[in-house]
């Protein structure tokens, strides 16, 4: 996986930030899941706008520092997604599926990152 797969999961990250946003604006506005939700859009948008900078990169090296990025952050939004399912903020079969998209996101990120890291 390299800059061949980009259109995937240049997508597939752009799509997750956009359910990131849908997801924080529906949060309830306490003070406690206001910190949580700040933390969430953060790491959420940052998966694809890494995705989206290792585009733009200059070297194989480069390309995989951006990803290795990406997949930092997918893994944070992750944790953020399971702490509000726990927390019982949302309920959890309305978080299932962006937690297994992140999960997911993780998985191919770190694909890209292990095959263009192979490539150096």
């Amino acid at each position: 996986m390299s800059k061949a797969t980009a259109p995937d999961i240049r997508s597939r990250s752009y799509a997750f930030a956009l359910r990131v946003v849908r997801l924080v604006r529906a949060l309830p506005a306490d003070p406690a899941t206001q910190v949580l939700a700040r933390q969430l859009i953060r790491a959420g948008t940052s998966v694809g706008a890494n995705v989206e900078e290792a585009q733009g990169s200059h070297s194989r090296r480069e390309f995989a520092r951006r990803m290795n990025i990406a997949r930092s952050e997918a893994r944070e939004t992750h944790y953020w997604l399971r702490l509000l399912a726990d927390s019982e903020t949302l309920p959890r079969r309305r978080l299932e599926r962006i937690v297994d998209e992140a999960d997911q996101l993780v998985r191919v990120l770190v694909g890209i990152v292990k095959k263009t890291r192979e490539s150096l």
